[in-house]
């Protein structure tokens, strides 16, 4: 019994170390972007590529692990860890485990993506590496480096741009070959819900970030004017998508799913503006990452069905 527990033990430390509530926003772009492939999809013999599919969501995912992993090590090197820190991180805080081996697991992860992304670049094109490694880079020195992103008041953009609007793009061009400006047009409202999952993580911590020196977005506008623009950024997103059904003729009804996740952020917001302690903020963040699951899925199954449906 007590090596089974000791097991299970393990098993969590490591699954926590990739911060699990965050790999949706490795998964979602993913999914929107191959679900947009299929809208441009119309010959009988035109379908999405499995395989593809697979490799580039596993690819995401590790890159989004190790991302976690690298923001653990550096965190922890640069002091602003400690048993005290609140959040689902403190693998080597609080559970123990060695920052080298923390280290080597994410090049470990990034070194499978990076074979992974090979397999994508034979299976399309050459040009998917170096876009492979910016984003690779990207995640890194979000957290490494000499002048980290997540020290300047750029995370949420570089986590939205690189994560949802890039990765979105990649997984369309990965199964048609080629790029459309739609492609681009539908991925803002993702980019949107992913750089808010930053935006909450930086307004929960700014008491103790703005004492380390950094100078994030919640920092610079103060928690009232930063969950302000969170609730706005949210309504932009839904309109967006509004916006699609009614200016662009590729677009259909089924985008109107996404409707289904409203709640959510107003439960983000109204949770942020309750409480103001990086504990109590816990379930308003989370509620962040969860908006970004539901509406990311609704959003990728509604544009789905419309390519079932042949509407561009």
């Amino acid at each position: 019994m007590a090596s089974q527990y000791q097991q299970y033990s393990t098993v969590r430390k490591y699954w926590q170390l990739m911060r699990p509530h965050t790999l949706t926003a490795a998964i979602v772009p993913v999914l929107v972007g191959t679900a947009t492939a299929k809208l441009f999809m119309t010959g009988s013999e035109d379908h999405l590529k499995f395989s593809l599919f697979l490799a580039m969501l596993i690819a995401c995912l590790l890159i989004q692990a190790a991302t976690n992993m690298f923001n653990e090590y550096y965190d922890f090197k640069k002091g602003l860890d400690d048993h005290t820190s609140v959040g689902i991180g403190g693998a080597i805080v609080r559970n123990g485990m060695s920052p080298k081996l923390v280290l080597n697991l994410a090049i470990a992860f990034y070194i499978i993506a990076a074979l992974l992304g090979i397999f994508l670049a034979v299976a399309s094109s050459f040009w998917i590496l170096p876009v492979g490694l910016v984003c690779m880079a990207v995640g890194y020195l979000y957290t490494g480096g000499p002048m980290p992103i997540s020290w300047t008041p750029f995370g949420e953009l570089f986590s939205g741009v690189f994560m949802g609007m890039v990765i979105i793009l990649i997984a369309f061009f990965i199964q048609t070959g080629n790029l459309q400006w739609y492609a681009f047009w539908i991925s803002i409202p993702i980019v949107i819900t992913i750089g808010l999952i930053n935006m909450a993580n930086n307004i929960r911590d700014r008491v103790k970030d703005k004492e380390s020196g950094r100078k994030t977005l919640p920092i610079l506008l103060g928690k009232n004017n930063s969950v302000r623009l969170m609730g706005l950024l949210y309504i932009v997103a839904y309109l967006f998508v509004i916006g699609l059904i009614i200016f662009h003729p590729g677009a259909s009804l089924f985008y109107l799913l996404v409707l289904l996740s409203f709640n959510m952020p107003i439960k983000a917001v109204r949770r942020f503006k309750k409480n103001d302690t990086p504990q109590t903020m816990m379930p308003a963040m989370a509620a962040t990452g969860k908006t970004n699951t539901i509406f990311g899925i609704l959003y990728a199954l509604g544009i789905y069905l419309s390519g079932l449906a042949g509407v561009i």
